[in-house]
């Protein structure tokens, strides 16, 4: 018999992860930014949960250290830390004085040694600096000052260190040198503890440190936070670029798998025959689902279920088949298509996360396409002030584009037009996520911006010429469809001029939800033979 027990989460247990769960979180940190390096940062310094378990962040860190340093200038000051080495120097000084008084008028030079000793400076380090060439009269006192020479080097820190920090501290105990040495040396390692936290350098932070300011739990917690980053690093979903890693195809590939996943995830639970063909296509048998024989299907017939239901409605030989005992394999009735997405990467997608929920389905609707329709051809193309083509690689670091703020849908659909027309079907799409109507356009080779003519007005020419361009594109049987990020009466009477001129749909959605309504258009188009 096994018995399990279960206790409650102390710190102490192993936190147990892999390299599949650790990128999960690098992609949520990444659906907030283009850059890996900057993901990888704010997932280093803010912390993560797994299972339940909160995993401290480097920010955590450096906020317990902070509060223990605040703690020790609440209670301790520094009045009082040098008066002991200020009390043995007025002590050597009094009986070399003495001394010298002894000698006035028996031996020469006594009357310039007294006027040094007289303007020696107040500073203690600086004082004991000038001594060191001063000739002693008085051998007791010469033997005292050698021995607190050899403490100079302290003396002078603690002098620097209480100038500038005095101020600071403000507790109730006045700390003695030896005590204040101490501290002294404690604020030093934790302020270099701090700077080595804050440049997030695991390899210069000293455990031992950490460990002892911070105490045992601390040291536990930022070894699951170091393991994280091993197992990133390690993962083979990034690589290294430079002084800093970038996403390896494997993560490329797997970005867009978490991002299927959790766009299509509210999808799946749906009834069975949502995505039916209106048409026999192509034919494809589905070995893994059957179903009873109906008049008309094709006969791809399961054996061994007939057979079974067969003999369980009338066992022994010769076995009596009934129409009903008839079990075939399903089949998938779809066509090839053509699409190309069309991303707007203008200044505005980067307001309430349009940019990064459009670059989310981007990447789903890749993965999505490649796993179960490897035979469709689909691309990406963006579009700003000029049109580009995205390639997988480079869409996980792509980002609306600052330098270049204008919105040329134009360039756009010309672009996803030629992609189309090199990969000729009969079922091509254009499929376009945008916020805003166009603003920019060429005309005989020629780029043309223009703002529009009021605040969430529209650019007159910029319209026209994009119009021009989807009436080109309807011609060719290309469907354009519209999904709009912003719902301004400019945008929607823009949207529903294309889709007079092309029928395609045209939907309002808001960043959150676009993934969802995207991804059922495509399935659900994707069934229709055309």
């Amino acid at each position: 018999m096994v018995t399990i027990r279960y206790t409650q989460w102390d710190g102490t247990q192993k936190l147990r992860l892999d390299a599949d769960k650790v990128f999960e979180k690098l992609a949520e940190y990444m659906s907030y930014t283009d850059d890996v390096r900057q993901a990888m940062d704010w997932m280093m310094r803010q912390g993560m949960e797994f299972d339940g378990v909160q995993v401290m962040g480097l920010e955590e860190f450096i906020e317990q250290l902070r509060q223990e340093m605040r703690q020790r200038y609440r209670d301790f000051n520094l009045k009082n830390s040098l008066s002991e080495i200020e009390q043995k120097l007025d002590d050597i000084l009094n009986r070399e004085r003495s001394t010298l008084d002894s000698l006035k008028g028996q031996k020469p030079g006594v009357e310039d040694k007294q006027r040094e000793l007289s303007r020696l400076p107040r500073r203690i380090s600086e004082a004991l600096r000038k001594l060191e060439s001063y000739e002693f009269e008085n051998s007791e006192a010469k033997a005292d000052f050698d021995a607190l020479l050899e403490e100079y080097e302290n003396i002078r820190d603690l002098e620097n260190f209480r100038d500038r920090n005095q101020h600071m501290f403000h507790g109730q105990k006045s700390l003695g040198y030896q005590e204040a040495l101490e501290l002294m040396r404690e604020m030093e390692r934790m302020r270099q503890l701090e700077q080595d936290l804050m440049s997030g350098n695991f390899e210069t932070i000293s455990m031992e440190d950490l460990q002892q300011i911070l105490g045992q739990q601390a040291s536990r917690d930022f070894q699951n936070l170091k393991q994280v980053m091993v197992l990133l690093a390690n993962s083979g979903y990034v690589m290294p670029k430079g002084d800093h890693f970038q996403l390896s195809p494997k993560g490329v590939r797997r970005i867009g798998q978490l991002a299927l996943r959790d766009i299509y995830q509210n999808l799946i639970k749906d009834r069975g025959g949502a995505h039916q063909t209106d048409h026999r296509g192509v034919t494809e048998m589905r070995p893994d689902e059957t179903k009873v024989y109906s008049y008309g299907d094709p006969l791809n017939l399961n054996l061994v279920a007939t057979l079974k239901k067969a003999l369980v409605r009338k066992a022994g030989v010769p076995l009596e088949l009934m129409p009903d005992d008839f079990e075939i394999y399903e089949n998938d009735s779809s066509s090839t298509s053509s699409t190309v997405l069309c991303l707007d990467m203008s200044w505005s997608m980067s307001w309430e996360g349009r940019f990064a929920a459009a670059k989310k389905v981007a990447m789903a609707m890749e993965t999505l396409i490649r796993a179960k329709f490897p035979r469709d051809f689909f691309s990406i193309v963006g579009f700003f002030t000029r049109a580009v083509e995205l390639k997988l690689k480079d869409l996980p670091e792509a980002s609306w584009n600052m330098g270049d703020p204008f919105t040329n849908l134009q360039d756009g659909l010309r672009l996803a037009s030629d992609l189309l027309g090199r990969h000729p079907s009969r079922n091509q799409h254009i499929i376009v996520i945008t916020d805003g109507q166009p603003t920019a356009y060429f005309l005989n080779k020629r780029l043309y911006c223009e703002w529009p003519l009021s605040f969430g007005g529209i650019s007159m020419r910029a319209a026209q010429e994009t119009l021009k361009e989807v009436e080109r594109i309807t011609r060719k049987g290309i469907t354009i469809n519209t999904f709009m990020l912003d719902d301004s009466p400019s945008l929607r009477a823009f949207v529903e001029k294309m889709t007079q001129i092309n029928r395609g749909r045209a939907l309002y959605t808001r960043p959150d939800h676009l993934g969802e309504y995207m991804l059922v258009d495509y399935l659900s188009k994707k069934r229709k033979h055309g």
